[in-house]
């Protein structure tokens, strides 16, 4: 388990361990006749206690490359791997029991269920992963504490500013400790003060053996990342430490 990432003494470094292994990894949709690669070709490891930012134009496959790591969908041909497990020979059963345990996602909307309150979306994942029903309220509190929510835990999220839910959204995403953790332009409704600080949390949390990875337009982040990579045309066309963005 975590403990709390403020404590800079538990971070351990970036390993050589992969967490997660994409070879030649093609997507393709269809689209009335055609047939479309919106990922093209990618190569790309991530290691545990790295983090990865990936810039583009909107269209590029950002998005999409994202939920090919998080399992959310196949590729049409090449391999991902998580952990050393290939994916393709993995059941359905063993992807989602991998999705709920092992993965974090926090998407460009924050896609609560409005009538619950903060503390009921954020414990839901608990309760699909089986977590004791005991074991739930104080780790629901401690994630909202961490995003700066906790005292709004109790609030009906319909009545929560959309940066308030997105911060919802981050603690849900944090709450079973994944060992990958892959967001959507996470911090896009928040203000430019708490948008550093949340992705503070996320890199500081990666550094603790386990793996970010991050879409954003936001080039005010990407310096604090491990590694930057650029993508055009569902190709990644660029990879550099975050000291030099890609040439920004």
């Amino acid at each position: 388990m975590w403990s709390d990432a403020s404590d800079a003494g538990d971070r351990g470094p970036m390993t050589s361990e992969p967490l997660v292994e994409m070879r030649r990894v093609v997507r393709r949709i269809t689209a009335g006749s055609d047939s479309i690669a919106i990922v093209r070709d990618v190569d790309l490891t991530v290691l545990r206690g790295q983090s990865l930012a990936i810039l583009g134009a909107s269209g590029s496959g950002k998005s999409s490359l994202l939920e090919l790591i998080g399992t959310l969908s196949r590729p049409t041909s090449g391999r991902v791997l998580f952990d050393g497990a290939d994916l393709s020979a993995m059941p359905e059963r063993g992807i989602l029991a991998l999705r709920r345990r092992r993965i974090g996602f926090v998407f460009q909307s924050a896609n609560l269920i409005d009538h619950l309150t903060a503390a009921a979306n954020v414990a839901l994942p608990l309760a699909y992963a089986g977590v004791a029903r005991s074991a739930r309220p104080a780790r629901v509190r401690h994630w909202l504490d961490r995003v700066g929510i906790g005292p709004l835990a109790s609030r009906p999220v319909a009545r929560l500013s959309g940066g308030e839910r997105q911060r919802v959204a981050i603690a849900r995403a944090l709450v079973n400790e994944p060992d990958l953790i892959l967001a959507d332009e996470p911090t896009g409704s928040l203000d430019q003060a708490t948008g550093q600080e949340i992705m503070r949390l996320l890199v500081g949390l990666a550094q603790q053996r386990r793996a970010l990875v991050v879409v954003t337009h936001d080039m005010a982040h990407v310096r604090q990342f491990d590694r930057v990579a650029r993508m055009d045309l569902g190709r990644l066309i660029a990879m550099d430490h975050a000291a030099d963005p890609c040439g920004a």
